[in-house]
């Protein structure tokens, strides 16, 4: 196994002893959809590992994403574990996958720094040895451009949504829950987009005839999707530029089929509100 030296590796912190004398087990790579990413976009990221001819990988180790600013300071994280464990990872091998990513919104736009590494552990200590530039094992694989978040289109929960709530665990993860229906309002592009829908149900109330979530534009059938998962799930709804119609603004209209109250549901709590699908995330991107 290829393993790092003894000393201590932060964030930033420089390799050991200088040049890392460890064999490289893979050369990383990075690609992303778009170069240009408005604040609170989606996009996607496409990751790569080329595994060197003679590695031999012990242990399952999480990839670690780092975008930074101008300055050089961490702005935001993308660790993940990749979709073939490193223990799996076979010589000569090439491991690729797409992963998608809404960007934060920070007080910054320009140009964003992508580095990656794989390390074992809370600490960050253990780390491989991969090919590129970079120190403490943390290599540089690529750039994007942040644009402010104006240059996205706004998409407004306009009737039939509760008051947005907050993740209690601090993480600053929001959403809306539903009514039997609620409408997303937004500028007309008058071009093709498409509709970022990430949302959750709780289809233990429905037992085995789950929700159906109807999503409407212009008086067009967009989708008809089952509510059948309690944890958020992502969907890309393709919607052409008849389907949103003529007008200065666009609606997409969400329904159910059928809705619930928790406190007329056993072990569901004292929450009176009417409630349909929990949405998570509604982002319009321009084809």
């Amino acid at each position: 196994m290829r393993r790092l030296c003894a000393c201590t590796l932060l964030l930033a912190a420089a390799a050991c002893g200088g040049r890392d004398a460890a064999p490289p087990v893979a050369t990383p790579s990075f690609s992303a959809s778009k170069t240009r990413v408005p604040l609170g976009s989606p996009v996607d990221f496409t990751y790569a590992f080329d595994v060197a001819s003679d590695a031999r990988i012990e242990g399952d180790y999480t990839v670690f994403v780092h975008f930074l600013d101008a300055d050089g300071q961490l702005m935001w994280t993308d660790d993940h574990t990749p979709v073939v464990p490193t223990s799996q990872w076979q010589p000569g091998q090439k491991v690729q996958y797409t992963r998608t990513v809404f960007v934060p919104i920070f007080p910054y736009h320009g140009p964003a720094t992508v580095t990656i590494g794989l390390y074992n552990g809370p600490s960050f200590d253990d780390r491989l040895p991969l090919a590129g530039q970079g120190s403490g094992r943390e290599y540089v694989v690529g750039t994007i451009d942040l644009a402010p978040q104006s240059e996205a289109v706004y998409v407004v929960f306009d009737e039939g949504w509760h008051s947005p709530e907050l993740a209690p665990d601090g993480s600053a993860r929001e959403w809306h829950w539903m009514t039997g229906a609620g409408t997303l309002t937004f500028r007309n592009p008058r071009k093709d987009v498409t509709l970022y829908l990430e949302f959750d149900g709780q289809p233990q109330v429905f037992g085995d005839a789950p929700q159906t979530l109807v999503v409407m534009s212009g008086g067009h059938e967009i989708a008809r999707l089952p509510v059948d998962n309690s944890d958020a799930k992502l969907h890309r709804l393709p919607i052409t530029a008849a389907q949103l119609g003529d007008g200065e603004k666009a609606q997409v209209r969400l329904t159910v089929d059928k809705t619930f109250v928790p406190a007329s549901t056993p072990d569901m709590g004292v929450d009176p509100r009417e409630l349909g699908v929990r949405v998570y995330r509604a982002n319009i991107e321009v084809e």
